[in-house]
């Protein structure tokens, strides 16, 4: 399977509460910018998944109409979380995106790639693309991609 990880982007530091936080004017930016990259290289049967956070569904919502909102990835979700609601190793598709929040994402990319429990740090819109395969009776967690969004 192939997971993505996607921060969303840029989101206003005040709300009535966290999860209402929108993206800002840059933020959409951000955010379109990002999804026309990743529109180039998913397959159409890609499955989308997002925070319960407007933010989050916002920068989703610039990616495919078609997308779940999962209480599981909610702000401080752990990579656990993470992992089982995309179905990591096998999927519950061949391609996952999971657009979520740090410190969490940084913890699942530490995790699968790492083989620790750090938070790597990805920047707002930035993506990291993980496949999983196995070798010789491993699994494995290949790095495909790593970008931000300042260099789409």
């Amino acid at each position: 399977m192939d997971l993505i990880l996607w921060r969303h982007a840029e989101a206003e530091d005040f709300a009535a509460s966290d999860l209402s936080r929108a993206l800002t004017t840059r933020g959409r930016k951000q955010a379109q910018n990002v999804a026309k990259w990743l529109r180039a290289r998913l397959p159409d049967d890609a499955v989308v998944l997002a925070s319960p956070a407007v933010r989050t569904i916002q920068t989703a919502e610039t990616l495919s109409d078609q997308y779940r909102v999962m209480r599981e990835l909610a702000p401080n979700a752990s990579a656990n979380d993470v992992l089982e609601a995309a179905g990591w190793p096998k999927g519950i598709a061949q391609t996952v995106v999971v657009v979520g929040h740090q410190p969490t994402l940084g913890h699942v990319a530490a995790r699968l790639v790492g083989d620790s429990e750090a938070s790597w740090p990805l920047k707002k819109a930035g993506v990291w693309w993980i496949a999983s395969r196995e070798r010789d009776g491993d699994e494995q967690a290949v790095l495909r991609a790593a970008i931000s969004p300042d260099l789409i």
